[in-house]
């Protein structure tokens, strides 16, 4: 069988989750897909995918074989673009998995310019707080603060993120200002459940979305611990109230572009990061 195509077949059953799903994407029958499948084991010599009734996953020589597949196909079809074009631009559908703390008008803005610089790029976005396994889920890109990635990815640092405890006057009317963080152990605190703090305040609440602690620290329920990008229109506008000093900053953490460890990133891939290093850099990043 063609090898070339066994391997998009393959591609596509991994990327889709299923041979039924790959073979209508490729007008192809259920059976042949299952046919280059097999006809790609057998030249490999190696197990590709895990089969059952109800799930495909990739086996760890899969997951492997799987990358560089993607690797020599785009590289590929760069070539047979670059053939009739003339020249390669970045196009194509760009899947990227952002934090919750990115959903800010800041950040609207830089996605606004980059579509005006790379208008042929559609952007699919999704925000999550957890780390998405990017090669099971699709995900060309991940925006992630981490010191620590899971095995073939790389992460290319973009800015740091400045954090405050913020209250509303609400709140602090009701239960006075703390003016040191000893003084926090005698508030309630709205904390974040993806991460440990080093103070010793009692929680009414945590949770592993940035912006339900955001709104709940508005509503008076605590103090919350909080990005400015997150928070500066609300303590411009008095809404919610800074707190301590910067002395007393707990986190500082980088946000880093966090991608597959591939020879050649696609042009899409490589236009995002270079316009986020490019519109973040040498400061602290205010989305």
């Amino acid at each position: 069988m063609d090898s070339l195509q066994s391997i998009r077949v393959f591609c596509q059953v991994v990327r889709l989750g299923s041979f039924t799903a790959a073979a209508d994407f490729l007008n192809i029958s259920t059976a042949m897909a299952s046919k280059h499948i097999t006809s790609l084991e057998q030249k490999v010599q190696a197990k590709l995918l895990h089969r059952t009734s109800r799930k495909i996953s990739l086996t760890e020589l899969g997951e492997h074989y799987y990358q560089q597949c993607l690797s020599a196909l785009e590289t590929l079809d760069n070539a047979q673009l670059e053939v009739q074009q003339g020249t390669i631009a970045p196009k194509g559908i760009l899947k990227i998995t952002v934090p919750l703390i990115c959903c800010t008008p800041y950040f609207a803005n830089l996605l606004r310019l980059f579509r005006e610089k790379y208008p042929d790029i559609h952007l699919s976005i999704y925000l999550e707080n957890k780390h998405t396994n990017l090669v099971e889920e699709g995900f060309d890109l991940a925006l992630r603060s981490t010191e620590t990635l899971e095995p073939g990815l790389i992460a290319r640092p973009l800015c740091k993120v400045k954090f405050r405890f913020v209250a509303s006057p609400n709140y602090l009317n009701k239960h006075g200002r703390p003016t040191q963080l000893d003084d926090l152990k005698n508030h309630g605190g709205l904390l974040p459940n993806y991460t440990n703090l080093p103070i010793n305040m009692p929680a009414v609440a945590d949770s592993n979305n940035t912006l339900l602690l955001k709104e709940m620290a508005l509503a008076g329920m605590g103090i919350a611990y909080l990005p400015d990008w997150l928070t500066e229109s609300y303590l411009k506008n008095g809404q919610l109230i800074s707190l301590l000093d910067a002395r007393n900053t707990l986190m500082f953490p980088t946000i880093y572009a966090v991608y597959v460890d591939r020879k050649f990133l696609s042009a899409k891939v490589r236009a995002f990061i270079d316009f986020l290093v490019e519109k973040t850099a040498s400061k602290t990043l205010q989305f």
